[in-house]
C-alpha cells in the first residue's frame, strides 16, 4: 500500500526484560524486538504500559528506545512518550525526534484527572515537537477518556493522527469515524481485535505478539482484509486465541504477557519491577493452562 503510515499494521509494545537485581536487559530486549520482527511484527513500541515505563529512568526510557532503533531491522520504532507533566513529555518527544522516530505514543496526562483544556494543551505541547501522534486512550489506567468528541477536537486542530483504542467499548470507532472521519483507528486491546479489524482498524498497538508473533499477526491480517473468506477464518483463529487475548485487558496483564512468553520459549527471565509482584499462583497457572492450550494447536 502506497499510503501506508508507521502507525499502520502491527505495532508491537513490547515487554522488558529484567535481569534479577531489576536492571534492564538490554541484550534480551534486542533479542525480542528481532524475534517479533522477523514473524511478522511490523512495528516496534517501546516505553509503554506494557514496557514499564512509569518503573524507569529518563536515562532507561531512552536506552531501551534506542536499543529498539538499532535491532529493529527497519521497523518503525514509535516510541511512548507518556509522563506525568507535559514537559516530561516534550523531552521524550524531542529525544525521538533527534534520533529518527517517525512518529510517538503519547497518554494524556496522568498525574490527575485533567480537564479537557488540560488534555488539548499537553497535546499540543507535545505536537509542537513536530512528530505526528499516535493518542493512547486508556482510561482505566489514566482515569481519563479520550471520548470520540474529545479526539475529534484533537484531530481538528491537527494534534493527532490516529487513536489507540484500549478503551474496550467496540461502539466508540463507529462514532470515533463519524465525528473525525480522517482520523486513524489502531487496536488498543488484544481481546478486541477481531471487531475493530471488521470495523476497519488500520493498525493494532498490540501485546500478545510479544509471545506468539506470527498467529497474531496472522489474525490480525485476516481480521482487517476486505474478504469475507479471511473473515471466517479470523473467527476461527480468534475463538482459539481469546482465552489467552483477554488477559491483555486484565490488571496483571504485564506479568500474564511475561508468563506467557516464557512458556512459549521467547523469554527466560519474567522479572517485573515493583510495584509489580509474581502473580499469585493459582492465577499463574490459568495462564500457563491459556498458554500451552494455544501452543498445543499449533499457534506461535
Amino acid at each position: 500500500m502506497t499510503d501506508r503510515k508507521p502507525w499502520h499494521g502491527v505495532n508491537l509494545a513490547t515487554t522488558l526484560p529484567f535481569h534479577d537485581d531489576l536492571s534492564v536487559d538490554y541484550d534480551a530486549y534486542a533479542e525480542l524486538v528481532r524475534y517479533t520482527t522477523s514473524n511478522g511484527v511490523t512495528g516496534i513500541i517501546p516505553n509503554g504500559s506494557l514496557g514499564e515505563y512509569q518503573t524507569l529512568t529518563e536515562d532507561e526510557r531512552k536506552r531501551v528506545f534506542l536499543t529498539a532503533v538499532e535491532a529493529a531491522g527497519g521497523a518503525a520504532v514509535i516510541p511512548g512518550v507518556g509522563a506525568y507533566g507535559a514537559l516530561e513529555s516534550v523531552r521524550f518527544a524531542e529525544h525521538a525526534a533527534e534520533n529518527g522516530a517517525p512518529a510517538v505514543m503519547l497518554l494524556p496526562p496522568n498525574a490527575y484527572r485533567a480537564s479537557d483544556d488540560e488534555v488539548v494543551d499537553h497535546y499540543r505541547r507535545v505536537a509542537a515537537v513536530g512528530l505526528p501522534i499516535l493518542a493512547y486512550n486508556n482510561p482505566i489506567d489514566t482515569k481519563i477518556d479520550l471520548r470520540p468528541d474529545l479526539l475529534a477536537r484533537l484531530f481538528d486542530e491537527g494534534l493527532i493522527v490516529s487513536v489507540k483504542e484500549f478503551s474496550g467499548d467496540v461502539r466508540h470507532a463507529y462514532e470515533i469515524r463519524e465525528l473525525a472521519p480522517g482520523l486513524d483507528i489502531s487496536i488498543g486491546s488484544d481481546d478486541v481485535v477481531f471487531e475493530l479489524g471488521l470495523n476497519g482498524a488500520v493498525g493494532w498497538v498490540a501485546g500478545y505478539p510479544n509471545a506468539i508473533p506470527a498467529a497474531t499477526v496472522e489474525l490480525y491480517t485476516l481480521s482487517t482484509s476486505d474478504d469475507p473468506q479471511d473473515w471466517v477464518r479470523a473467527r476461527e483463529i480468534y475463538r482459539d486465541l481469546h482465552p489467552l487475548l483477554r488477559w491483555d485487558s486484565k490488571t496483571w496483564f504485564v506479568q500474564a504477557i511475561k508468563l506467557s512468553q516464557q512458556v512459549a520459549g521467547v523469554l527466560s527471565n519474567i522479572t517485573t519491577r515493583p510495584p509489580r509482584l509474581r502473580l499469585p499462583d493459582e492465577v499463574a497457572a490459568r495462564i500457563i493452562a491459556d498458554t500451552e492450550a494455544v501452543l498445543s494447536k499449533g499457534y506461535r
